[in-house]
């Protein structure tokens, strides 16, 4: 299944729960830097892998990554995806005071990867809370493993990580807005396990054929 083969209902659907997500997260992310946060979902989309790949800037593209694994009844994978300029904005936004050198820093446990972490987490299990509950599965997350190289690098180690190939991902598109005007784009991508996808539909009560 791919965005050409879902109904107007079913994109309806994951949009709704997009912005829910959307939504929880935008108070954490305000406490957090003690700003005034909006969040917004402008789209939903069903893709293929390669074209995920391409959706994000291509293979080639050095960028943030925040890998998770889901376990439960939709097992699969959760990707955080953002560009070098976009996670240091964000760092700065979290902690003004930050030197924020993303692709020079080497040290994993550092205030500028601790704040990323942070960010992925609040996203990720904002917008996992809202599809479980939608559904009514169980959908578990791992912590957040943070990865700064290309694109299709840090896809491809996610995928033999967890020994399994997927044909789809479902690409919400994220728009983070602060209070003074600044706007941060991510890639929140969720890569169900093959059996997954069928799974999610049915729960939210959409046939493939509608």
């Amino acid at each position: 299944m791919t965005e050409k083969d879902l109904s107007s209902l079913q994109k309806d659907v994951l949009k709704e729960i997009g912005n829910i997500g959307a939504g929880n997260a935008t108070t954490s992310l305000s406490e957090l830097t003690n700003k005034k946060i909006q969040m917004e979902v402008p789209s939903v989309q069903v893709v293929s892998f390669n074209e995920m790949m391409d959706f994000i800037g291509g293979s080639d593209q050095t960028v943030v990554g925040l890998y998770f694994r889901i376990s439960g009844d939709t097992p699969g994978a959760v990707y955080f995806i953002l560009t070098i300029e976009e996670a240091e904005a964000l760092v700065k936004q979290m902690i003004p005071s930050a030197d924020v050198d993303v692709l020079n820093d080497k040290d994993t446990n550092s205030y500028t990867f601790s704040a990323l972490k942070e960010v992925g987490n609040i996203v990720t299990g904002s917008y996992l809370s809202a599809l479980s509950d939608f559904m009514g599965l169980d959908m578990s997350y791992s912590i957040p493993y943070l990865s700064v190289d290309m694109a299709g690098a840090i896809i491809t180690v996610g995928l033999v990580e967890i020994s399994q190939e997927t044909d789809n991902a479902i690409v919400i598109n994220t728009e983070i807005k602060d209070g003074e005007k600044n706007q941060f784009n991510g890639q929140f991508i969720l890569l169900p396990d093959p059996e997954a996808l069928p799974i999610i539909f049915s729960a939210l009560g959409i046939q493939n054929n509608e």
